[in-house]
């Protein structure tokens, strides 16, 4: 696959390389693409790229060791063993005086085997890197070894850095980049799938169609996808096993917090430690109405599984293990074709219709300056996409349907009655959409003609 978007991610990286020393993390969970966009960046310009090992520290030394002299071209210290890491740092730093990149990949690994690592690497940031015109790039994948070794209060590297870049994956508009001429409803379905996630992405870009590519890549015991969840909380979390029932209680439809600690038969202050750290890992967000005045006081909180992929492998994978490691294949199959738009697509459908809302008041194709952008429910009500410009005093009201047919006026009537019921909304301007993927019936398109508070988008594009 071809390198696609982070252009915000290298525009930052591109003006660090322009100070005369910087100190940038870049973090972010397995695969998202870190070390790719590091690779993008530094093509073309002076940089020592270096992938630590879970190995021993020496180990770690001694390839540094070699690569750095071969980096300052004096090849005949490649093979010394040196006494300190300030040393090998030394044979880099004195390289040249021109601008130069030091890489360092996996940061997590140096720490995890030499526990004092990050105290060495501030003395040689300090005393040796900072004034040699060196742009410093710590990447690691394991995210709370790289908060709490890097960026956290009590890291030795503390202040130290001057930026950093939490990776996230790809947007919808970014992903689209991978398939160009696909269909919009083809790639929601697919977004729904990999999530974003490059690497993921990778195994759904040849000629197979979406439901063998599932089949392959992740039903199939010896696909790369078929544990791939197991492998990411085991690496990051201690106690996976509870972890696993958390997000299997979330996907199954329970959203609030004491209906997942119902579910788990615990009381809410067992599970709420668990929520906070899958929160830190961008595995898990906690959604509140758009509505909300005081958000971090707010009880009507509602946790979703943020990941795309991993949403999809809990619905559709986890539950019907035993069926896969008998070869059952097709059983679990006909489950994903029957329910996949229902319980997943539609979701991921209603979430890229915000970031699409977003987009087009950035553009001022809808007039609308918004605060907050997400959803609406209470005990009554639920609306997909909502938004609130307290500027100008107007709230947005969305529906999205991701229908095979044309969408019916009846869907704006309906979404006009919900918002009468939200007391929020009461005045305020009202602006309606609607978001499909088959286009809209004749009697709903005149409406929209004669009404400029109606706006519909077909396929991300307002018409």
């Amino acid at each position: 696959m071809d390198f696609l978007g982070r252009e915000k991610e290298l525009a930052v990286l591109e003006r660090e390389y322009s100070r005369s020393s910087s100190f940038v993390v870049v973090y972010g969970r397995r695969r998202v693409g870190k070390t790719t966009l590091i690779k993008e960046f530094i093509k073309g310009k002076n940089a020592l790229y270096f992938l630590a090992g879970e190995e021993d520290d020496r180990q770690n030394l001694n390839r540094f060791t070699e690569k750095a002299a071969l980096f300052a071209e004096q090849p005949y210290i490649a093979g010394s063993r040196l006494d300190s890491w300030d040393n090998a740092f030394r044979i880099f730093a004195h390289s040249s005086e021109e601008k130069k990149i030091l890489v360092i990949d996996e940061f997590q690994y140096l720490a995890q085997m030499n526990p004092a690592f990050p105290s060495i690497f501030q003395r040689v940031w300090d005393e040796i890197l900072e004034g040699s015109n060196t742009m410093v790039i710590l990447c690691g994948s394991l995210i709370n070894m790289m908060t709490s070794q890097v960026l956290s209060h009590s890291s030795p590297l503390y202040g130290r850095r001057t930026a950093q870049i939490r990776l996230q994956p790809l947007s919808f508009d970014e992903f689209r980049g991978a398939f160009p001429g696909r269909p919009f409803e083809e790639l929601t379905k697919l977004y729904s799938i990999t999530g974003g996630v490059p690497k993921y992405i990778d195994f759904f870009t040849g000629s197979g169609s979406l439901w063998e590519n599932i089949r392959d890549n992740i039903l199939a015991k010896s696909g790369f996808l078929y544990e791939e969840p197991v492998f990411l909380l085991e690496r990051e979390v201690r106690e996976p096993v509870n972890y696993f029932s958390l997000m299997r209680a979330i996907s199954l439809g329970n959203h609030r917090i004491s209906k997942i600690a119902g579910v788990l038969e615990q009381k809410t202050s067992f599970v709420s430690p668990y929520l906070s750290t899958l929160t830190d890992l961008s595995l898990v967000e906690k959604r509140l109405p758009v509505t909300e005045g005081s958000p971090e006081k707010s009880r009507k909180g509602l946790y979703f599984i943020s990941d795309h992929f991993i949403d999809f492998w809990f619905k559709f994978v986890y539950p019907y293990r035993s069926e896969l490691e008998m070869d059952n294949v097709d059983y679990v199959m006909d489950k994903i074709r029957s329910a996949l738009v229902e319980n997943h697509v539609s979701f991921i459908f209603e979430e890229i219709s915000r970031a699409t809302l977003i987009s087009l008041c950035k553009s001022k194709r809808i007039d609308l300056v918004p605060s907050r952008v997400g959803s609406y429910w209470d005990s009554n009500t639920e609306i997909d996409v909502a938004a609130v410009d307290n500027e100008n005093n107007r709230v947005f009201a969305g529906e999205c349907k991701f229908y095979e047919r044309p969408v019916p006026a009846d869907v704006f009537f309906d979404l006009q009655k919900k918002t009468r019921n939200v007391k929020e909304f009461q005045g305020r301007e009202l602006i309606y959409g609607i978001f499909s993927v088959s286009g809209f019936e004749l009697r709903l398109v005149e409406l929209a003609q004669s009404s400029p508070a109606l706006h519909l988008i077909n396929n991300g594009e307002l018409i």
